[in-house]
């Protein structure tokens, strides 16, 4: 990162939304906040994509629902493809399908639009500095969703051989952290983490990263 003009470090973001409405207004407004550089804006997940590749980007602003490729599958494919650069979701949907999907691609993020100026940058600063940020109507839901799926399934804890690293592994994923970030965090090789999650879905019969996010806030990792 460069640094700003009060020499805190200079976070470079893409605003994605596909209504220009909102998308130029956001970016201007974010524009004027002397540690944020708006690089780029994008209507599509597509055009994200581009953005990312040909400039340096911390955070992505996402929107969720765009036309050609939403929200949760960029968000997805920058997890792959650019694990350094976090996804804080900005979106008016915030229904458990939604959260869900977005944290299991990938984001560190989720806010609705309700948000203020303020919450949105202070997001936006919390992402690049790889911490998650959540608003309070999404974590609210979330810990509904948890606790009626505990209800529901008291009989489902996690497997009793689940390694100590397995585990922590599953408690990253829960945090939103791609697998760059979670090598990163654990001082391993990304290979190392992709051989735990294999092996923590199977023994926990986890279908996907979605999935995985769900039972590790329920067992109250994440």
């Amino acid at each position: 990162m460069n640094e700003s003009a009060a020499g805190s470090p200079l976070i470079h973001v893409v605003v994605a939304d596909d209504q220009a409405a909102v998308r130029e207004p956001l970016a201007m407004v974010l524009a004027l906040t002397a540690d944020i550089s708006v690089v780029a804006t994008a209507a599509n997940g597509h055009e994200v994509l581009d953005a990312v590749a040909e400039t340096p980007v911390d955070v992505v602003l996402m929107d969720l629902r765009m036309p050609g490729m939403d929200g949760t599958e960029a968000t997805r494919r920058l997890s792959e493809s650019h694990p350094d650069v976090a996804v804080v979701v900005l979106t008016t949907f915030a229904d458990d399908d939604s959260v869900m999907a977005a944290l299991g691609a990938g984001a560190r993020g989720y806010l609705t639009k309700n948000a203020g100026r303020e919450d949105i940058a202070r997001a936006i600063r919390a992402a690049a500095a790889g911490q998650s940020v959540l608003d309070q109507e999404v974590r609210d839901r979330l810990l509904a969703a948890v606790t009626g799926a505990q209800r529901s399934a008291p009989g489902e804890p996690l497997p009793g051989d689940l390694t100590p690293r397995e585990r922590e592994v599953l408690a990253l994923i829960g945090q939103g952290l791609p697998n760059r970030a979670i090598a990163e965090r654990l001082f391993v090789s990304e290979a190392t983490v992709k051989t735990h999650i294999n092996n923590l879905f199977a023994k926990a019969g986890i279908r996907d990263r979605a999935e995985a996010v769900r039972r590790a806030i329920a067992a109250g990792l994440a």
